[in-house]
């Protein structure tokens, strides 16, 4: 089930990305791009690497928040472990 919740964060993430990517870099040209004031010292191929995985993190984050927010407090809640194994901080929460 974690891998699955995972693939609902990036897959839209890397897809949304791209979309971004384009539309960003269809009004920005990399090589008048400043950092600081100063020029920024990478190819145009570079620039749209580092663009794209900051979008991609980005909103990664803002799906892996919203499925966050999506638990319910049991499934946020529940101790993984069997009940004859749980430590003592895990004894309140039963097994239903």
């Amino acid at each position: 089930m974690r891998m699955q919740r995972l693939m609902w964060i990036v897959w839209p993430a890397f897809l949304m990305a791209a979309v971004l990517e384009m539309l960003v870099f269809a009004f920005v040209d990399p090589q008048m791009l400043q950092w600081f004031d100063q020029p920024v010292n990478l190819s145009r191929e570079g620039v749209y690497t580092v663009a794209f995985f900051v979008f991609w993190l980005v909103i990664m984050g803002a799906g892996a928040l919203t499925t966050l927010l999506s638990l319910s407090p049991f499934e946020l809640n529940r101790c993984p472990v069997p009940d004859l194994q749980r430590p003592a901080d895990c004894a309140k929460f039963s097994s239903m």
